[in-house]
């Protein structure tokens, strides 16, 4: 064979290794082992070092990092956005963290090495928000965004494991910027096991996800669900939501074309899903179930499939789901009666005591009080009010309204008119337009209208 002839051999031989088209590929691999103030995590770091391996494989310009303080992790994630910018808008940029996480009043954290909470309200000023991440992701063009926690481990942090929830809070990309797919290990609400053997069931089943070739990344990901609940028996499922606009495969099929349009799936209704099972045997349906992840799947699965040996998994997926669905809306909503009808609706969970705590601080916080006056000073006063009751009305002073004069009058007060040439000219008619009391947020990275920088808010839909 010629010269020529195997350098280009060679050439095509390596384009056909990474995708055909000219997109950038970084990652961050955060892996958090050697914990401080709690027992350390063994399988992280393993983790983190063959995950980055393997996106390496897949194109990927990989940045790790193991066992990060508080401010390294800030470094590592500011640094990590500059190249991101510095690479232009047709950047695919992935970050994976294994690790602790918790929540805190609804927003997730990811928690450094030297962490020591000894009361909620630490871990904000201690720990990582999820959002300030994906804020950070979005603070230059790129196109897409794919975010991979293995952060729903149980709590070890006894000073707050009593009072904050379990897992991690319900995240929505789709509320966010478009392009994101966000993977959690275990659906919210939920813990997610470090694993027994060299690697999380969860980090496991990635390292064969990221290695399918010509699968679209969310293809992939429902067969790592699949793998997941199978390796745990049940107890642990993982979650994901999407926003992305184009197809995303970690290893392209040289049979696919680069740009090929992005395929629309729609919701399909508990009906259809009814349909969809009947007939089928109960460990074919509930393999589809899992591999669908969404609430109408698990409810079908439920009416046909009642006294199954997945039953009960499934209800206790099922109820979980609406619950944090629930408790998603009441963070939106942020208000007192939001998280009142919460209560009302699960006065006994893991989320009580924080959803108290948020009824019982947005009912004091300023203006509230006003609202409720402002309110009321738009109902009218009977002639039969008191005086008293007229001036807490109008919110002014009682020798105030005792001075008012009373009507009707005898006689209409005469107008006097300036003559034409005199009269100014009109202003135009101002609308007075009410004041909605904002309500104050207790963490940092929000923006002046109470938005979480870059369109990312609260960890209950950013």
């Amino acid at each position: 064979m010629s010269r020529s002839l195997l350098v280009l051999v060679a050439v095509v031989t390596f384009i056909g290794i990474f995708p055909a088209n000219a997109e950038s590929r970084l990652a961050l691999v955060i892996g958090q082992s050697a914990y401080r103030s709690v027992p350390a995590l063994p399988n992280p770091a393993n983790d983190a070092r063959a995950i980055a391996r393997a996106l390496t494989d897949d194109g990927f310009e990989v940045t790790s990092a193991f066992d990060l303080s508080e401010h390294q992790m800030r470094e590592q994630i500011a640094e990590f956005a500059g190249k991101v910018a510095s690479k232009g808008p047709d950047t695919v940029a992935l970050v994976f963290y294994g690790g602790h996480g918790v929540q805190i009043d609804g927003e997730n954290y990811l928690m450094p090495v030297d962490v020591e909470p000894s009361r909620e309200s630490d871990v904000p000023i201690q720990a990582i928000r999820l959002n300030d991440v994906l804020n950070a992701l979005t603070s230059a063009p790129n196109k897409m965004r794919i975010v991979l926690l293995d952060a729903c481990r149980n709590d070890p942090f006894a000073s707050i494991n009593q009072t904050t929830g379990h897992g991690l809070a319900l995240v929505d990309s789709k509320i966010g910027v478009l392009g994101t797919f966000i993977s959690f290990s275990t659906s919210p609400g939920a813990e997610a096991d470090d694993g027994d053997g060299y690697h999380s069931p969860y980090a496991a089943a990635l390292l064969s996800a990221v290695k399918e070739e010509g699968t679209t990344i969310e293809d992939a990901f429902k067969h790592l669900r699949v793998a997941v609940n199978k390796k745990t028996n049940g107890r642990q499922t993982p979650w994901d939501s999407t926003s992305l606009t184009e197809n995303f495969e970690f290893v392209s099929s040289p049979k696919n074309q680069p740009e090929s349009p992005k395929r629309i799936v729609s919701k399909r209704s508990v009906d259809e899903w009814l349909g969809e099972f009947r007939g089928k045997p109960v460990e074919e349906a509930n393999e589809i179930m899992i591999s669908d992840g969404t609430q109408e799947s698990y409810e079908a699965f439920l009416e046909l499939y009642t006294q199954s040996p997945f039953s009960e998994q499934a209800r206790e997926w099922l109820s979980r789901h609406r619950r944090m669905v629930a408790w998603n809306n009441a963070l939106l909503a942020n208000t007192a009666s939001g998280f009142h009808a919460f209560l009302a609706q699960y006065p006994d969970s893991d989320l009580t005591a924080t959803a108290k705590k948020l009824e019982e601080r947005l009912r004091n916080r300023p203006g509230f009080g006003q609202a409720t006056t402002a309110s009321a000073a738009t109902q009218p006063v009977t002639l039969t009010s008191s005086v008293e009751t007229a001036a807490k009305v109008v919110n002014a002073p009682v020798d105030a309204v005792q001075s008012a004069p009373t009507c009707p009058c005898s006689e209409p007060p005469k107008k006097t008119e300036l003559p034409p040439k005199k009269r100014a000219a009109a202003e135009p008619k101002r609308v007075q337009r009410p004041v909605v009391p904002r309500a104050p947020s207790s963490r940092g990275g929000y923006s002046a209208d109470g938005v979480g920088y870059g369109g990312y808010g609260r960890s209950g839909g950013y």
